[in-house]
């Protein structure tokens, strides 16, 4: 009985080692860490920050050259071409999208981008149902890299801007895609060209 007390002593205490060697961050300085580098980002690019409301309350809904806006969903938006003059060349339930992007990971300073390679820009199928609206990528990098969900981050200027747009995106974890979410990295993205494919 004695030796498996100190066997199960043993055991407790070498878990209380391992325990205490964790350098694992919470979830709570994640995000914290996640905040800061969106901060420190948008204060070295020279951007300013405007808020949904008043974006809302302007005329022409747009974005000044280095203005942001912040959206409800935590998605800052720059919209640097609204895309076609036609007010009706919006996205629709089922549309095929092309995409031209760069992305930046906010964190480590990584890049995507497929801007360079002419034959091959991402595409994604646009779905609207009753309870959802949802982005599926059928070719690209970002499905080779990411998976075949498109971010929601990138979904969220379809409803301000038309076929071939150009926005600029801060997009937070909890609106990324897959590796977004599970490290808490936030993405910058310069999309040059929502295109509607016909």
């Amino acid at each position: 009985m004695k030796k498996l007390s100190l066997v199960l002593l043993g055991v407790f205490l070498l878990g209380l080692g391992f325990q205490a060697c964790d350098d694992s961050k919470t979830y709570a300085e994640m995000k914290e860490d996640e905040d800061k580098a969106i901060d420190q980002f948008i204060r070295e690019q020279g951007f300013s920050v405007i808020s949904q409301s008043e974006y809302l309350s302007r005329p022409d809904s747009m974005t000044a050259e280095n203005e942001f806006v912040q959206l409800a969903s935590g998605v800052y938006m720059n919209i640097v071409d609204r895309g076609s003059d036609n007010p009706l060349d919006t996205v629709k339930n089922n549309d095929e999208i092309l995409v031209r992007f760069l992305e930046k990971n906010l964190l480590q300073g990584d890049t995507l981008s497929n801007l360079e390679i002419v034959d091959m820009p991402d595409m994604f199928r646009y779905t609207v149902t009753s309870s959802s609206i949802l982005g599926i990528f059928t070719e690209g990098l970002m499905r080779q890299a990411y998976g075949t969900s498109v971010p929601a981050g990138w979904l969220v200027p379809l409803d301000y801007v038309r076929d071939r747009a150009h926005v600029r995106l801060i997009v937070p974890s909890d609106m990324g895609h897959q590796t977004a979410m599970q490290g808490v990295i936030p993405y910058y993205y310069d999309i040059r060209k929502y295109q509607i494919w016909k």
